[in-house]
C-alpha cells in the first residue's frame, strides 16, 4: 500500500510540474496556445481522486487501519 500511495504522489507532483512547464512555454514565439496545461491538471485531479478511492478501499478491506483518537471519546 505504501508503494501505491508513493507512486500516486509522484504522479500528482509530476503532472503538476508538467502543467507548470506548459503554462510557462505554451504560446511563446508566436505559436498558438495548446490545451496541454489543462490536460495535465485534469490528470492531476484524476490521480488525486484515484488515490482517495484507493485509500478508502484499502481501509474498507482492512489493508490499513485508522490510528489516532478513538471515536466516541
Amino acid at each position: 500500500m505504501k508503494y501505491l500511495v508513493l507512486l500516486a504522489f509522484v504522479a500528482i507532483i509530476g503532472s503538476l510540474a508538467s502543467a507548470l512547464f506548459f503554462m510557462m512555454k505554451d504560446g511563446q514565439g508566436g505559436k498558438a496556445k495548446t490545451s496541454n496545461m489543462a490536460r495535465a491538471l485534469a490528470f492531476r485531479v484524476g490521480f488525486s481522486i484515484l488515490l482517495f478511492v484507493c485509500i478508502l478501499l484499502a481501509w474498507k478491506f482492512g489493508y490499513i487501519q485508522p490510528t489516532g483518537i478513538p471515536a466516541g471519546k
